[in-house]
This record gives structure tokens, sequence and C-alpha cells, in this order.
């Protein structure tokens, strides 16, 4: 095993490479938006659909063959490529003029999208096992560089774009591939190329471990936690702008207070699950993510629904109807009435409730006929600041969980952490690319911004539940003594 300074090196250029890569991945989500507000490009929405997601698709399939090429080849070359052959499309991004030039280098520059995988597999074998949640957990701090795009891309296009409004704004890409090339060639003087010690291996032989359910299981998990992720810091800025009408830049600063904390805080996961086990952690993650997202799936409304009524006592003729009192015969019926005073609360749910009239005077009712109906009025204003801080919680979880997740591979997968990575990370990828689509369609059909943490409520459960089964059969399985091992068995 290498001395740890040394190891420390590689993991600073990892983490380095991996932040610059994930900054280029998210690109689009801030061009897109800008070129087609301007009128630039004129693009349709499913037009802007696949460009905003086209990039995080090429970045999830990928990352398979390429951990595949990290077990083989080691990280270095591997890792070297793909930061100077991506900054390629980048050149050439301000050279496109259609929707099919654009979206070819859009794939192509969406290769940074498999860093993860590559640095995963080169990160772990530098460390040993009572470093490696830490080691990956600061390697994953460089998904952050998705906060640094959603914060710093906005400001530098209205830059550019003030003396040039048209051209303006080919110079964003200009510097994401000038960033990767300069990155891929200070990666390449400055780390050593290592890879796993063990025998030459054919590509069936290296996905023989993908048959086992436990892979499976862990990419659900990364699929919830880093697919979520990625999904959500593209999905909050439309959120926070049509919800609580926040401006552009205000919505944009919002995504970011998600972003950045999420990516930042992984560290902290790794240490976590070094220390307590990634097991325990994870059952603490995703316990959090279904209280969470349960407060956090309450939408903002006013719903107005039947109350309780005003029934007659005895049969008569109404004598008097005002807008405080029936009275019926000889009997006076109190109304009553609607507080248009009341105040809502800005914090818990409130409610209000009044009768409406709905005989008339000289009317001959009957015992038990309705003489006002009742009304009850619900208001939940769901607080901008507590969405927001309920929002940051739910991220800084899963940037835990998403260290955790990877805390199982080097255990279970010692000579395969590349394509087991690779795979796991792939899944979550795709969290990310069909976590907005699946949002767009439960917003239109069910008309609640909302109904996007229902699905991550349902999928946290699925998890949570999933994980609790594989312990109790272990434990069943199992002497007592064993549960002392459980961290590395689950």
């Amino acid at each position: 095993m290498a001395n740890l300074s040394q190891s420390h090196r590689i993991l600073f250029f990892n983490t380095l490479g991996f932040m610059v890569c994930f900054a280029c991945w998210t690109l689009n989500g801030v061009l897109v938006t800008f070129l087609n507000d301007r009128g630039i490009f004129e693009w349709s929405v499913v037009e802007i659909g696949w460009l905003l997601g086209i990039p995080i698709l090429t970045g999830s399939i990928m990352r398979l063959p390429m951990g595949i090429l990290t077990d083989k080849y080691g990280g270095k070359p591997v890792f070297s490529c793909l930061l100077i052959l991506s900054s390629i499309p980048l050149f050439l991004l301000p050279f496109a003029t259609s929707f099919w030039t654009f979206a070819i280098l859009s794939f192509l520059f969406g290769m940074v999208g498999t860093s993860f995988a590559i640095g995963v597999g080169y990160t772990s074998i530098w460390y040993p096992k009572e470093w490696q949640g830490r080691a990956l957990g600061i390697f994953g701090m460089g998904s952050s560089g998705a906060a640094l795009t959603t914060f710093l891309a906005p400001t530098l296009l209205n830059n550019f774009t003030e003396n040039d409004p048209e051209n303006g704004w080919k110079w964003l890409p200009v510097i994401y591939g000038i960033a990767l090339l300069a990155t891929g060639i200070v990666f390449f003087i400055f780390t050593t190329n290592k890879k796993v010690e063990a025998t030459s291996k054919t590509v069936k032989q290296l996905l023989q471990p993908l048959k086992s359910v436990r892979v499976w299981r862990f990419g659900l998990y990364y699929f919830l936690v880093f697919g979520s992720f990625v999904s959500f810091s593209q999905w909050l800025l439309p959120n926070f702008m049509n919800v609580y009408h926040t401006t552009l830049v205000t919505g944009g600063l919002f995504a970011s207070f998600f972003s950045l904390p999420t990516g930042v805080i992984r560290a902290y996961g790794g240490f976590l699950s070094d220390r307590f086990g990634a097991r325990k952690v994870m059952y603490w993650v995703l316990s959090s993510s279904v209280v969470l997202s349960f407060l956090l799936m309450f939408p903002k409304m006013e719903i107005t629904t039947a109350g309780s009524g005003l029934l007659a006592s005895k049969a008569g003729t109404v004598t008097k109807v005002s807008e405080d009192q029936i009275v019926v015969g000889d009997k006076t019926y109190a109304i009553t009435k609607e507080d248009k005073e009341a105040k809502s609360s800005k914090i818990l749910p409130s409610k209000k409730t009044w009768q409406e009239v709905v005989v008339q005077q000289n009317q001959q009712i009957q015992k038990k006929d309705l003489l006002a109906e009742g009304v009850t009025q619900i208001h939940f204003e769901a607080n901008m600041w507590i969405y927001l801080a309920l929002v940051i919680l739910i991220g800084a979880a899963w940037g835990i969980g998403a260290a955790a997740v990877y805390k199982h591979i080097p255990d279970y997968f010692p000579n395969e952490v590349g394509v087991i990575g690779g795979m796991v990370g792939m899944l979550g990828g795709l969290g990310g690319f069909f976590g907005p689509i699946i949002f767009g369609y439960l917003l239109s059909f069910t008309g609640f911004w909302t109904s996007s943490w229902m699905f991550i409520l349902i999928i946290s459960l699925i998890c949570l539940i999933w994980m609790h089964r594989v312990v109790v059969n272990l434990m069943k399985e199992k002497s007592p003594e064993f549960a002392k091992d459980m961290d590395r068995k689950s």
C-alpha cells in the first residue's frame, strides 16, 4: 500500500478532476435555458428537454464501460484521456447552428459524467479499507461542481452578452473546455498510475459480478441518493419560480443552497461510514429521506370543503333569515359567520369554518332539513424558508448516503471496483436523467409541484424496507455474534 501522502495527492487530483467534470456535466442546464430565453435558438419544449438530458444520459450509460477500462488499465490514462478528449466538443460548441449539432456535441461532452466511475476505482485502490469510506467521500465532494455552474454560469453569460448579445455566450463553453484541457494535462503530469493487482480478466469475467442481486440493491440506493440529487439540481429552480414566485437569480441561488452542501458533505458521509459502518449510516439516511420527503410532499394549498351544517330540530315555517340567525316557528338557530379578518399561520396548516344559509323566509321545512350548510377552509402556506431548510436537509442526507453506498463496493468487490462502481453509478445517473421526466409527468397529472416528493417517498420506503429485510434474514441465518460484522454483510 502506498504511503498516505502519495495517496492524498492522488485523491486531490481525482477530486479536482471530478469537480471540473461535474461542472461541465451540468452546463447545458444553464446554457440551453439562457439561449432559448434570449431567442438565440428557437427550440421547442421537447428539444430543450432532450438537450438538458442528453449529457446526463451519456454520462450514465457510459459509466460501466469506463469502469471496466479503469480496472484493466488504471485510472491515470483513462481519466487523463477523458478530460482532454471531452474538451474538444466544448471548443466546437460555439460553432453549433442547429439542434442536431448541439445535441451531438452535448452527447460527446456528456462523457465527463463517467468521471465518477473512473475516480472511484482509482481512489479506492490507493487506500486501506479503514480509509476508503472517507477517501471516497472526499472524492465525491467534486459533485459540488454542479453548484458552481448554477451559481456562476448565469453571471458569466450576462457579462459576456452585455456587449455582444448574439455571440457573447460562446465564451462560456470555451472557458469550460480550457478548464477540462488544463486539468487533464495537470492530471497526467502529477499523478501515478496504479491498477488492481489481479490476473487479467475478459470482459465477460469482469461483468460476472453484475449477476449479484446486491449490486442492483446498491444501484437502487444510488438511484435514490445520487439520482435525486442530480434531478432536483435541475428541478428546484422552476419549482421555486412557479410556487414561490422567486426571480431567476434568487431561484438559482436557492438551488445552489441545495447542490453545494449535498456535494461537500459526502466527505463527512465517508467518515461516518468508516466509523459506524455503512449499514448504520444507510439506515439513518433512508429513514431521514422517508421523513423529510413526507414533510415536503404537502403542497402550498387552499382547500374549501363541506363542514358542519345546521339541521332543523323540528318541522315548521321559516319566519326570519338574517346573517347571524334563522328563526323557525318559536325556535332560533344561531349561524356561524365567516371571519374574514382571521389570519393564517405562516408555518402550520390553519382552518376556519362558517355556515351559509340555504333556506328562505316563509319556507316550509321538515325535521332534520338542512338550514345552513357548513363550509371548512384549510389553508397551508408551505413557508418558503421552511421548505428551503427541509430541501437542504434531505440533500445533505443524500450526500452522506452517496458516500455510504460506495463504502460497500471495495469490501464486496475489491478486484472489480471500477466495473461495480460504474454499474452503480450508471443506475444513479439514470435516476438523474429520468427524474425530471418523471417529475414532469407527475406535475402534469396531479397539478402539484410537490408530487415529485411523493415519488421520492415511495422510492425511499422501498429502499428502506429492502435493506431491513436483508438485515433480518442475515441475522436469522447467523449467530448473534455475527451481528457485529453486519456492517460489512448488509
